[in-house]
């Protein structure tokens, strides 16, 4: 086995894991050379990310066999228009899309569906130069990004799915079946980038015949595609209806989390598929579900980089993710925060709530719920009236930023605030405010939750750790001794 990788940080350049390791980047004349000095049986381009999958084409056209999935399947997830038609015969639903190549262009589609709208480059890595666009002056800023960001290739432009709920969905397969490997709910609304969303398995919201549709379409594509290893599937559900939003036919971030939730091990699977054998002989024939709850949390750098505005969107920040594991979603929570380097304040700490108008109502039970258990709530005036109104008292009257003493920022500053829980519209001028208490927050190391599902998830969290005997530990090793 040839590994070609030029990140030292990674596992797979350590010594014992490939037979030889080729310290260089992943360019199409890099790995020419290496194959003429090596000629190897074929060249794996499904376990790198996006990268090795964009090189498909052009080594195949070199005359290099690729293994797994052929690089025309492979465009045909990746190309829009040929993805389009593939959705439209098996009669998956996709939110309303278009792609542009010209200002004018984006505009008459944003127009067309309506804002806000979701802008992206095709063919880029961690969903760079992606926006969610609320009017023309943003869209023209930001199609020159993405135009910038992938000149070869068309600007894709989506109806942005707001307050929906975003699953991923890891598939592997061989030429006679496809199993569901995990499903996994993200526990922010739509519109964060799966690299930075907290997931959860198993999904902890969404009812069963919802999850059986969106298995239905997984197995249905990856027979489509003709897939040979592993895939993604990124899904949206609202108000009941599932939209598909794109397929990656290859490993996503999410396969070393689902085969330490699951005890099996995808990577090592996927790549003896790719050379010839079955799914079948190696007893995988089902979907295996968790051994247990597992919440997935990212780890963001805003500490390098003062000033940052930590808010999380189609945009990819993190740097890593931790992983908590329990018998319960509260208490997995709560551990993947610790692992984090964010443990849930305890009983008696103050939150600072400071949400929009459309999440006031949604917001009421944590806030409630938080109050009842002795949290200290303070308010900026609008939030702190609709609070007081429906029984939630007292609640410290905190004033907007630049309006009054003491602020937001006195309160954070003076490390008066333990959480803070802070959504923000797509109004620039309300959401200025909330990137410096954001930023204030970071640098001050205070959690700062940016959506109502996050903050649900918090409460689950804060009540799992109250309670008598607190958390329990568990090993990997005794819960799936046979992979660890």
């Amino acid at each position: 086995t040839i590994m070609v990788n030029s990140n030292p940080e990674t596992v797979s350049t350590d010594y014992d894991t490939a037979d030889k390791l080729y310290f260089e980047p992943l360019t199409i004349e890099d790995v020419l050379n290496i194959c003429e000095r090596e000629n190897p049986l074929g060249v794996i381009v499904q376990l790198g990310g996006q990268t090795p999958l964009n090189l498909a084409r052009r080594l195949q056209a070199a005359g290099v066999r690729i293994l797994g999935t052929a690089p025309e399947r492979i465009d045909e997830a990746e190309d829009r228009k040929h993805f389009e038609a593939l959705a439209r015969r098996l009669g998956l639903r996709q939110p309303e899309n278009g792609t542009a190549r010209t200002l004018e262009e984006a505009m008459e589609i944003a127009h067309r569906i309506g804002y806000p709208v979701l802008v992206r480059p095709s063919y880029v890595l961690g969903g760079r130069a992606m926006k969610i666009v609320y009017d023309d002056g943003q869209l023209r800023a930001f199609v020159k990004l993405a135009v910038e960001a992938s000149p070869d290739h068309p600007v894709l432009i989506d109806r942005f799915l707001a307050s929906a709920v975003e699953v991923d969905v890891d598939a592997i397969a061989d030429d006679e079946r496809v199993v569901i490997a995990g499903i996994l709910e993200h526990i922010e609304e739509a519109g964060v980038h799966s690299g930075d969303a907290s997931m959860v398995m198993p999904p902890y919201t969404l009812p069963t015949a919802t999850l059986d549709l969106i298995r239905a379409q997984t197995l249905a594509l990856g027979k489509a595609l003709e897939v040979r290893g592993l895939m993604n599937v990124q899904f949206a559900v609202q108000d009941g209806e599932v939209f598909i939003l794109e397929v990656n036919p290859r490993a996503s971030r999410t396969v070393p989390f689902i085969t330490k939730a699951t005890g099996v091990p995808l990577a090592k699977v996927a790549a003896r598929i790719m050379v010839g054998r079955r799914l079948k002989e190696m007893g995988l024939c089902q979907e295996h579900p968790p051994l247990m709850c597992a919440v997935k949390k990212s780890v963001f750098p805003w500490n390098r980089f003062p000033g940052c505005d930590p808010l999380l969107g189609p945009e990819m920040h993190s740097t890593g993710e931790v992983m908590g594991l329990d018998r319960d979603f509260g208490s997995a929570f709560a551990k993947a925060h610790i692992a984090g380097g964010h443990p849930l304040p305890q009983k008696g700490a103050s939150v600072l709530v400071t949400v929009q108008d459309r999440d006031k109502a949604d917001v009421l039970y944590v806030a409630r719920r938080l109050h009842s258990l002795g949290y200290q709530i303070a308010s900026t005036p609008g939030t702190q009236r609709f609070l007081e109104s429906q029984g939630v008292r007292p609640v410290r009257l905190v004033h907007p930023i630049g309006e009054g003493r003491p602020d937001s920022l006195d309160l954070i500053t003076n490390g008066e605030v333990d959480l803070i829980i802070n959504t923000t519209s797509g109004d620039l001028s309300a959401r200025s405010h909330k990137e410096t208490i954001r930023a204030c927050a970071e640098r001050r190391g205070v959690p700062c939750i940016t959506t109502v599902p996050g903050a649900a998830a918090v409460l689950a969290g804060i009540e799992a750790v109250g309670r008598p005997g607190g958390l329990e530990v568990y090993a990997l090793q005794d819960l799936a001794p046979s992979h660890a």
